[in-house]
């Protein structure tokens, strides 16, 4: 047995491992670039895939913002027509009054008196005038506060002129607060 030679063998059982071993490394990395490769064309899907949500979501948020502009413009027009509706009530409720205001002031002027000057201003009347006396101006005031469109008639000036000696009418200056009623309460006022 002298005579056996054993290096060959194990030459190439080595050559044989080492061949495995280039195998299974060369392998291995196959695997591993295999599965980055995998990986990467997983997570760059998953990107594309988020990224055309994301697109999708800011092209619909573009639309909602161009939404609301148009709800903020047209609650802006809402709001103008609400109040401009307001207002027109108002001016509705009130357009008899300034009739009444008048038929009050002729029925309530007793004789041997005249107006010069009435102003009117959020509801106050300020009035102006010539008495024959002081009685006539407290005889209007009574008449003025019974009257259902009028009241708290106020006395705030009455005086003679003692420049004109053949004028002795008093010169007078109150004011009167202005009763509005809603055109419901003036349909039933009318009826009856």
């Amino acid at each position: 047995m002298a005579g056996l030679n054993l290096l060959p063998w194990r030459d190439e059982a080595r050559k044989e491992s080492q061949k495995k071993f280039v195998i299974m490394v060369v392998s291995a990395v196959a695997v591993a670039a295999t599965a980055v490769f995998g990986g990467f064309t997983f997570y760059q899907s998953q990107i594309d895939m988020q990224n055309t949500r994301n697109k999708y979501l800011e092209a619909e948020i573009k639309d909602l913002d161009a939404t609301i502009a148009e709800i903020k413009k047209l609650d802006v027009t809402k709001k103008a027509l609400l109040d401009r509706i307001t207002i027109i009530e108002g001016l509705q409720s009130t357009r008899p009054g300034i009739v009444h205001l008048f038929d009050e002031m002729v029925k309530s002027l007793p004789k041997g008196m005249y107006l010069t000057n009435l102003e009117q201003k959020d509801g106050k009347i300020k009035l102006e005038g010539k008495a024959e006396s002081n009685a006539r101006v407290s005889s209007y005031m009574n008449r003025l506060d019974m009257s259902p469109w009028l009241s708290s008639s106020a006395l705030n000036i009455i005086s003679i002129d003692t420049r004109k000696k053949t004028d002795r009418l008093r010169n007078f200056s109150l004011s009167v607060s202005q009763l509005l009623k809603s055109g419901g309460d003036e349909e039933n006022d009318n009826g009856n």
